[in-house]
Parts: structure tokens; C-alpha cells; sequence
């Protein structure tokens, strides 16, 4: 079967690997729906593996043991095909959306209901033992997610869905919030969704006019801002009586945007930050904390609490996935129709996901 597995920086192959065999106790055996091409996914291969949660070039996996190469994928769909000793909530035939997280279960943050956080975590299609960019995959039954007769498409999304679901949820976003996003790639547009399925009125800030355009149009914001051409504190302004924002999401990662989105918050409010800043956060702790009294939190990944509501939402009809699917693939076009495409920062690219192949 076809894989598509990463070696180092720009080194991304589609190679001929064996199937995976029967499941292991514990474990199911996947047939491949559909994977979409993640942000993580795009850092990996610009700028190579990431270590300890991917293996590099001198050192393995410090849980699964694997070194490079290793097949990528952890947004992703699949079909039961077998199920391992041990497994009574599968069956051959269930849809599933996988977790890419796989949690120890024993660790103080598991046992406290964090197993986004858990210390020994690996990660499917990041860490070895195979990824949802092939034709079938083995994984622990517990991140296999049963969306009943979801499309399978639509189930390779939950992935990112949940993340945002997960932000949203930490957040507190009640009906009625005003709330603002920064940045309206997929994981923006997630929590736009998100938050307008609770009854948000969402502002997104984003200057790309593509992606802008694509939020309003499928009504998960009701306002748009270019800004580097608007003053999106007085939009806040505007779109709040003049009260500012009740809650801000940063899912650009990008630092003036940070202090940007803290600055439309009423005393009191909460900044969400989403997005990984790629250099660190300085705030100025009596202006910025002391003076506002606003919350700042980070949010991580999901549990499986977040699955099931976003898998909810998902069926009820309250979010659609249909508009943010860009473009289907195959295993062969996946450097230069997916990862090229979604790196172009002018680009109007979503989610692009990708057909297994044997």
C-alpha cells in the first residue's frame, strides 16, 4: 500500500510499505476513510522533524521506539476492518474518527481527566507506528471515535473540529458573547463555527480576503476585518454598544496579533490563545494582567469530551464541514497540490485531504 512518510525537512515520500497485519490486544484494525494535511504536518516538512514528539535524525521516539522514516497523517477517518482481543465497543464495519493523541491513562494528568495533557503521549502519524497517510492503519481502540454513518470526509475533520471545540469549551462562550478570532485558517474558521453554534456573534479578523470572505459566506462570522486596513478595536466597538469583547481567540500565533485581540476585551474578559506563538509572549504584567483583571489560558489539543460534542454538532447540522474542503487528493500530488498549496500564504486553501491508495 501507498504511504506517505517523512524523512527529514523538504524529504516527504510516497513509498510502497506492508500492510499493518492483524490488530494487537486493545487495538483495531483501519481501512483509511480520507486524512487531511495539518498545520503541524506543514512545520514538519518545512522545517523537519520535531523531537521528542516525532524522532530525528539521532534519536528514536522516546515512547514507540521508531526512528525515521515515519508515515505522517493524524487527521483522519477510517472503516473497521478487525478488532483485537479485548475491544467490546467496536465492531468491523463502525465509522470511526481517530484521536491522534494516544494517552497512558496512569499519569496525574490523566487521572485528573487531562489526557490531552498526559506525560507519556504519542501521537499517530507523529511518533511512529504507522499514520492516517496510507491505505490502513492499526491504532488503540481508545481513539477510535464511532461517528455512525457520518461521511467519511467529514469525519477526517473532526480532528481539527475538536481542537477548536476544545478552546471554545475552555473559553466559556456563552449565547450573546461577542467575540473575536484572530486569523481565519482552518482552525480559526473551527472556532468561528464553534462559537457561532452557541449562539456567539463572531467577529474574524484575518487579512486575507479569500479566507475572510469564506467565514461570512458560510455564516460563521457575522463580521469580517481586513486588518491592515481597519481598526478592529473600533469594529469591536461598533459590534458591542461600545462594551468590547466579551472573549478573543488567538489562531494566528502571531505576537502583535495577540496584543492586538487583548486590547478588544472588556475588563475581565478572556483571551483564548489557540494558536503556538513562534517566539515567546511578553506581557507587561500591571498594565496588561493587573489592570484588566482579563484571563489568559492556553488550550492543548482535546479529550474525548470534545469529540463527542464536535461529532454532535456535526450530525445535529449545526456545523457544516462541506465549504471548508478545498480539494481531494491523491497519495502523489500530496507535495505539490497539498503541502505547496497550503503554504501559500496568499493561497485560499482550507483543509485538502487525501484518498488512500494500496
Amino acid at each position: 500500500m501507498k504511504a506517505v512518510r517523512l524523512y527529514g525537512a523538504k524529504d516527504l515520500r510516497v513509498d510502497e510499505v506492508e500492510e499493518p497485519g492483524a490488530p494487537d490486544k486493545g487495538w483495531v484494525s483501519l481501512d483509511v476513510g480520507w486524512a487531511g494535511i495539518c498545520g503541524s504536518d506543514l512545520h514538519l516538512y518545512q522545517d523537519g522533524p520535531s523531537y521528542p514528539v516525532t524522532p530525528d535524525e539521532d534519536r528514536e521516539q522516546p515512547v514507540t521506539g521508531a526512528s525515521l522514516p515515519i508515515t505522517l497523517g493524524h487527521e483522519f477517518s477510517g472503516t473497521v476492518t478487525a478488532v483485537g482481543e479485548g475491544v467490546e465497543d467496536l465492531k468491523e464495519g463502525d465509522r470511526v474518527a481517530v484521536m491522534a493523541g494516544v494517552w497512558c491513562g496512569e499519569c496525574v494528568a490523566c487521572k485528573a481527566g487531562k489526557t490531552n495533557l498526559c506525560q507519556k503521549v504519542w501521537g499517530l502519524g507523529l511518533s511512529g507506528w504507522g499514520g492516517g497517510l496510507s491505505a490502513a492503519v492499526n491504532v488503540p481502540a481508545q481513539v477510535a471515535v464511532p461517528v455512525g454513518d457520518m461521511e467519511l470526509e467529514h469525519a477526517a475533520m473532526i480532528e481539527p473540529l475538536s481542537v477548536s471545540t476544545h478552546a471554545v469549551r475552555l473559553a466559556g462562550v456563552e449565547e450573546g458573547d461577542v467575540v473575536v478570532v484572530g486569523g481565519a485558517g482552518p482552525i480559526g474558521v473551527f472556532v468561528a463555527a464553534v462559537a457561532t453554534a452557541r449562539g456567539a456573534r463572531v467577529i474574524i479578523s484575518e487579512p486575507n480576503a479569500a479566507r475572510r470572505e469564506l467565514a461570512l459566506k458560510t455564516g460563521v462570522a457575522a463580521v469580517g476585518v481586513n486588518p491592515t486596513e481597519e481598526d478592529l478595536l473600533e469594529v469591536v466597538k461598533e459590534n458591542s454598544d461600545g462594551l468590547l469583547a466579551d472573549v478573543a481567540f488567538d489562531c494566528a500565533g502571531v505576537i502583535p496579533v495577540i496584543h492586538e485581540l487583548a486590547g478588544t476585551l472588556h475588563p475581565g474578559g478572556h483571551l483564548q490563545l489557540v494558536a503556538i506563538p513562534g517566539k515567546p509572549l511578553e506581557l507587561d504584567v500591571l498594565k496588561d494582567l493587573h489592570r484588566t483583571e482579563i484571563v489568559v489560558q492556553g488550550a492543548y489539543g482535546y479529550t474525548r469530551r470534545d469529540y463527542d460534542e464536535a461529532i454532535e454538532a456535526v450530525q445535529s447540522g449545526r456545523i457544516d464541514l462541506d465549504p471548508y474542503i478545498t480539494a481531494k487528493i491523491a497519495p502523489d500530488d500530496v507535495v505539490e497540490k497539498g503541502f505547496a498549496a497550503l503554504l501559500d500564504k496568499d493561497g485560499t486553501s482550507v483543509k485538502i485531504l487525501v484518498a488512500p491508495e494500496r
